[in-house]
């Protein structure tokens, strides 16, 4: 999969979290096998405004691979500045959040609110892609709601503006996370533009990433909610022969949905109880590098939380876990998983 003159490795993208997708949890999704990973995305009126919270979030590190970097805002000119003064920075691909449903960021008129504006939307992306060499991509969702589903308009504005790639998630701002992703939505932008389109929603494992491919016709899958406290996701889908290269060859030849997918070989294997719980201390051990103890085992409570979902004592474990307040705590309280 090429996104403008970037070539990924495979098609599965860790999609960006606002208070997941930090530095530590991408550099595990890009071990785990993601073919690109993205940033939480960051405001670019606070970057104009050289907040130094906001900048630390930029730090990017070679062990993560391809990196896709998500910046969000409404002023085209302040987001072509922005732009060109990150084009420095070690990431291959910049991103524009078009698709954030959070209150306080649409109600903003940022994030899906632009799905409201195509023109402004349009606008944005032309003064980014225009602002850098480097591929610019955008994020929607299919509308702002049902009545305004909106995502083939736009998407086809997004790329006579200079996108290199479109993600889309299947659901309209209004749904924020609810119901099921529109498949059938996804496929009609795909077959409305010629840049590759990222399909976004719903993919939790092999099976659904197959349907995905199979509906949609889509060139890539980005992963978000399924990937939470589960980074060998990516093991699952981009081990070997995962994704044959004659399903990918005829999907971007043809640009049909029409094809019957053979040479799936999905790996299914799920990680054992001693693989989470390395996982777990690895994770928080490298957060507590980035962030310190204090920030760091608060904000591993609820990462532990996803990891040990379904586990046996899991319940027992997340209410020991709210009572640690360091690492070495922590450590004696995952041994627990391993028995």
């Amino acid at each position: 999969m090429k996104i403008g003159d970037v070539t990924l490795p495979n098609p599965y993208i860790l999609a960006p979290m606002a208070g997941v997708t930090d530095l530590p949890f991408r550099i595990l999704c890009a071990e785990m096998g993601a073919g690109m990973v993205c940033t939480e995305m960051i405001s670019a009126k606070a970057l104009s405004f050289h907040n130094k919270a906001t900048y630390k979030m930029l730090k990017t590190v070679p062990e993560e691979g391809i990196v896709s970097l998500q910046i969000f805002g409404s002023e085209p000119e302040l987001m072509g500045e922005v732009a060109k003064t990150l084009e420095e920075y070690p990431f291959q691909i910049l991103d524009i959040n078009m698709g954030c449903p959070v209150p306080k960021v649409a109600g903003n008129g940022e994030g899906s609110a632009l799905l409201k504006n195509p023109e402004l939307a349009g606008r944005i992306m032309k003064c980014v892609s225009h602002s850098i060499q480097k591929p610019v991509t955008a994020k929607i969702r299919l509308g702002y709601d049902k009545d305004h589903i909106n995502a083939v308009e736009v998407a086809k504005i997004l790329e006579d503006n200079g996108a290199a790639a479109i993600t889309v998630h299947g659901r309209t701002r209004e749904q924020f996370y609810s119901g099921e992703a529109d498949l059938e939505e996804i496929a009609r932008v795909k077959e409305t533009v010629s840049v590759p389109v990222i399909g976004n929603g719903d993919v939790k494992d092999a099976a659904s990433a197959k349907n995905m491919f199979k509906i949609t016709g889509c060139d890539g899958i980005a992963i978000g909610r399924a990937a939470r406290g589960n980074p060998w996701i990516f093991r699952e889908l981009s081990e070997e022969n995962t994704f044959s290269n004659s399903y990918i060859n005829s999907n971007n030849n043809n640009n049909s949905n029409n094809n019957n997918n053979e040479g799936y070989a999905f790996n299914s294997r799920k990680p054992s109880r001693t693989e989470i719980s390395e996982m777990i201390l690895r994770h928080a051990e490298m957060l507590v590098e980035e962030k310190g103890e204090y920030t760091a085992i608060r904000e591993m409570r609820q990462h532990i939380a996803w990891y040990s979902a379904g586990l046996r004592g899991a319940v027992a474990l997340r209410r020991s876990v709210n009572e640690i307040n360091s690492l070495e705590d922590l450590r004696n309280t995952i041994k627990k998983i391993q028995t």
